[in-house]
């Protein structure tokens, strides 16, 4: 302590010598592709492939190189599951080009549910409420809104579960009528039409543009048909909500209303069908008074979603095809294998006029209020798929040598991704072949990347605009 200060001592630091750093440049990354992207992209791809495979010499039963257009137009039938064809299915391909539209089908079939309602649940991770994401949780019947493997696994599960059983009973009910030609071609259609009915596809074995016509008499042929149809017309998730909460009280609002809304449109379809093709002698009215109901029934459930049928539709009366035009447009279920704007669409905008008509503020159903967005969602959706059925009909009216209604019949089946027709598809040109191919690509695609579109541009404001009324009516 003789006097020294701290700052006195001096503390020798020896000098750091440079030293040189080389960094890396930093990479940049790029935007990430949307998930609806991915979906249409794997879409285009199958559709690509398929062309491909189809276009085999070994694909053809007589063992020449399927026309693009024809292969082109064929696989992006079964990928989009809608069953318009140029060609007769059973006669034209071979059992490798059968094989090819099998696999077709069930990847285009379980692509759109497996991919719709991951889609669904991503958006519910990303735009709502806790309480929204757990009643979707519930829904789906998943442990984890991010468990998008176990979600796939239970999706595949039912798939497998339904064509399964749907095959066995089939393959049955096709050996005990002899159909197939031998008894390993009885299995082979069972597995075939199986597929093709859960997933909403309409392709069939039959031969010679028959469809089921061939069956019109065969219940257990027709009931298996139509039960797959309708429950790969519902979807994973509305199956999986029946499955676990069992009572209608406890059933999620969106089961509600598509499961209600489907058993109108079945029932009422059938209703009018019947009552107007009764008597026609080319359709119902050429088989027994004691299967008509039966095959009403059939045909109301099929032309909705999947294009089987087991009356002549260009036999059809002009008032039966504007009542399957409006069985088409609507379609099944959103997140299953069905077409159309969806049912759940349609009950919306319905539910949404009835509330308005009663003065209600606020679209209500079954004690439960919708908001404002999804009725906003479910217009455009509505809105702009009557634009492009206008767009699809004017231009086969432009191509096609056929009559207006024939024409808007199959305008709203690609469109609504159905299947049936009226007999004009094989005969026309290759314009209006390309038309259909993109109305069928659009129709399977369109509505579930449009919704998604809009809720993803969806963004909470922080002010209102000045309301000004507008006169309507």
């Amino acid at each position: 302590m003789s006097g020294r200060r701290p700052g006195d001592v001096r503390v020798r630091i020896s000098r750091v010598q440079p030293r040189e750093f080389q960094v890396a440049p930093r990479r940049r990354r790029g935007t990430p592709t949307p998930a609806p992207l991915l979906l249409i992209y794997g879409f285009l791809g199958l559709i690509a492939l398929g062309t491909a495979l189809l276009m085999l010499p070994i694909s053809s039963r007589d063992g020449t190189v399927v026309p693009f257009i024809d292969a082109l137009f064929t696989a992006t039938s079964a990928v989009c599951v809608t069953g318009l064809v140029v060609v007769d299915t059973g006669t034209h391909w071979s059992a490798f080009g059968h094989v090819v539209l099998l696999c077709l089908i069930q990847a285009g079939g379980f692509g759109i549910m497996a991919g719709s309602t991951l889609l669904l649940l991503l958006l519910v991770r990303r735009g709502t409420r806790l309480r929204e994401r757990v009643l979707v949780q519930e829904t789906v019947g998943t442990p984890s809104l991010s468990s998008a493997g176990t979600i796939v696994r239970r999706v595949a599960m039912f798939t497998v579960a339904c064509e399964v059983v749907g095959a066995v009973v089939l393959g049955a009910a096709f050996l005990a009528r002899g159909a197939g030609g031998d008894p390993l071609g009885s299995i082979w259609w069972g597995v075939f039409h199986s597929v093709s009915a859960f997933n909403n596809a309409g392709f069939d074995l039959t031969g010679d543009f028959r469809s089921l016509a061939g069956f019109a008499d065969d219940w257990l042929v027709l009931l298996t048909v139509g039960v797959l149809l309708t429950l790969g017309g519902l979807g994973y998730a509305i199956v999986a909500d029946v499955f676990v909460r069992r009572r209608w009280v406890r059933l999620a609002l969106e089961t509600k209303i598509v499961l209600l809304t489907s058993a109108v449109l079945l029932a009422g379809g059938a209703l009018l069908i019947g009552a107007i093709e009764w008597d026609n002698p080319e359709t119902l009215g050429a088989y027994p008074a004691a299967s008509r109901p039966l095959n009403a029934l059939f045909e109301s459930a099929t032309l909705r979603t999947a294009g089987f049928s087991v009356l002549p539709t260009a036999g059809l009366e002009e008032a039966t095809l504007f009542v399957v035009m409006a069985l088409m447009f609507i379609g099944g279920a959103s997140g299953s294998t069905a077409g159309g704007i969806k049912v759940n669409t349609f009950s919306l905008l319905l539910i949404a006029i009835v509330s308005t008509v009663r003065g209600q503020p606020s679209a209500t159903a079954f004690g439960r209020r919708v908001k404002h967005e999804l009725v906003y969602r479910a217009l455009a959706v509505a809105l702009i798929a009557i634009a492009f059925l206008f767009l699809v009909g004017f231009l086969l009216t432009l191509t096609t040598n056929a009559g207006f209604v024939n024409i808007l019949f199959e305008a709203v089946s690609a469109v609504g991704t159905v299947g049936a027709s009226t007999g004009i598809t094989p005969d026309t040109d290759t314009v209006a072949r390309v038309v259909l191919i993109v109305a069928m690509f659009a129709g399977r695609l369109g509505p579930l990347t449009l919704v998604l579109a809009l809720a993803a541009r969806s963004r909470p404001v922080s002010y209102r605009p000045a309301v000004e009324s507008i006169r309507i009516g």
